[in-house]
């Protein structure tokens, strides 16, 4: 999921930036790559995510970009937000896989 997530938003991100915007517009376009980037590699994943949905729903609401694509994008980001990186990541490697185990009560 992080690598369909990041692959599309990289993809959405260089497809504008090819169109030619200005350069206020390019560096955020720049870290909206970057952040793929991250998402990716799994680091930093939680706040990567969130990031990204916040890039991702201004460019909705400021027009930038095909709006499906940024709703898209946003909600696979808010939802890797929630769920964390998965084993599979460098977070994974540097902090440990974090597992739940919930246990009935006892009587």
């Amino acid at each position: 999921m992080r690598f369909v997530a990041g692959s599309m938003l990289i993809a959405h991100e260089l497809s504008i930036i090819r169109i030619g915007p200005l350069l206020e517009t390019a560096l955020v376009r720049a870290v909206s790559v970057l952040l793929g980037l991250l998402l990716i590699s799994g680091l930093w994943t939680p706040l990567v995510a969130t990031l990204i949905a916040l890039f991702e729903l201004w460019n909705r609401f400021f027009h930038l970009g095909d709006p499906w694509a940024c709703i898209l994008i946003a909600t696979i980001a808010v939802a890797l937000a929630l769920l964390g990186p998965g084993a599979w990541s460098l977070d994974a490697r540097l902090f440990g896989w974090k597992r739940i185990d919930i246990r009935r009560p006892r009587e």
